[in-house]
């Protein structure tokens, strides 16, 4: 078995589909990992963590050791989520039958790449490093009331948000909350020592724009989910209404980064983020129509469809905020003076 280096930035940068047993065995560990957690997926929990970051380091708190030890924690706690996810829904009876999930990306345990007690294996590996990071956490905090309510609300939610958080509607919200003001405050908390509400809200904007994607592949699903018993956000509440509310929440991105300009906290420097107006038009102009009943022609993502479309507005929203922010961090924090001189 030999390390396969470009696997490792294939699976982290898109979903990785493959058919041969042998070709799976031949894998490296870490290769493996990436494709069985959807890493091009879970690329999103570094992106939060990115943001909480530098938001830290603008306000003068930044330091290396904890930052790269949260971030590959929360990173493993992600993907430790997604093997429990596959093996909740495989072993209810969801993931079979030519299910959603199993289109457009590796099941192991629907292919028969590995049993339940590999799964379980991994997911406990997976799980021990993530907690060690969170008990780093607590430890560099000195076991602060704060990080503490962080630690349960992740590690209850990683646990219960297959099921039944996401048979109860609320899965989509959560989401939300994690990667958005949960995480992002979080992590600059770890950093800083400090809680500050302007994070917490600076945090939305990028947490909508995960949700979204969350939203948008449960409303590709939604007919599956519903014959399935899976009562997610778009089977609660209709898919055209799920799809108004996606729309919203990529609506809301902008207002509330604008917000934050015009308040003050953030440079004009932030604005950068409507370069992404082109992915974000399409991602709500597609959603003014329900799902094709097959693929158009020329889009090779199906049956993925809603979410493609968020999905590609999330990374190039993601890389212009990340941009964006790392500029503003830099005027702020080196040339206060001359920043407020200008505007």
């Amino acid at each position: 078995m030999n390390i396969n280096f470009g696997m490792w930035r294939k699976a982290s940068w898109q979903l990785i589909q493959m058919e041969d047993k042998k070709e799976w065995d031949a894998l490296d560990v870490v290769s493996k990992w990436l494709i069985a957690t959807r890493s091009a997926v879970t690329l999103v929990t570094v992106y939060s963590c990115i943001i909480a970051g530098i938001l830290a380091a603008r306000d003068g708190h930044f330091s290396w050791l904890p930052f790269l030890i949260v971030t590959l924690g929360l990173f493993i706690a992600h993907g430790t989520n997604n093997i429990l996810n596959d093996y909740t829904d495989f072993n209810r009876g969801v993931d079979k039958d030519y299910y959603f999930r199993t289109q457009y990306g590796v099941h192991p345990l629907v292919q028969k790449f590995w049993d339940n007690k590999t799964s379980i294996r991994w997911f406990v590996v997976s799980g021990v490093l993530a907690t060690l990071a969170g008990i780093y956490a607590l430890f560099y905090t000195n076991f602060n009331i704060v990080t503490i309510g962080l630690f349960v609300f992740g590690a209850i939610t990683l646990l219960a948000y297959t099921y039944p958080f996401k048979y109860w509607g609320i899965g989509e919200f959560l989401i939300f909350l994690i990667w958005g003001p949960v995480l992002i405050s979080g992590v600059y908390f770890v950093l800083a020592g400090t809680w500050d509400w302007n994070v917490v809200l600076a945090g939305v904007p990028f947490g909508l724009s995960v949700a979204s994607i969350n939203i948008a592949k449960h409303i590709d699903k939604s007919e599956d989910d519903r014959k399935k018993g899976v009562g997610t956000f778009p089977v609660r509440v209709g898919e055209a209404a799920a799809r108004r509310v996606n729309q919203v929440s990529i609506v809301l991105i902008y207002l509330v980064t604008l917000y934050l300009v015009l308040d003050g906290y953030f440079t004009p420097i932030m604005l950068i983020i409507f370069l992404a107006y082109k992915e974000a038009l399409m991602a709500i102009g597609v959603m003014n129509k329900p799902k094709p009943a097959e693929a158009p022609e020329g889009w090779n993502f199906w049956p993925v469809w809603f979410a493609g479309f968020a999905f590609n507005h999330n990374r190039k929203f993601g890389g212009y905020l990340i941009l964006g922010l790392i500029v503003d961090a830099l005027v702020v924090h080196f040339f206060p003076t001359l920043w407020t001189g200008l505007f």
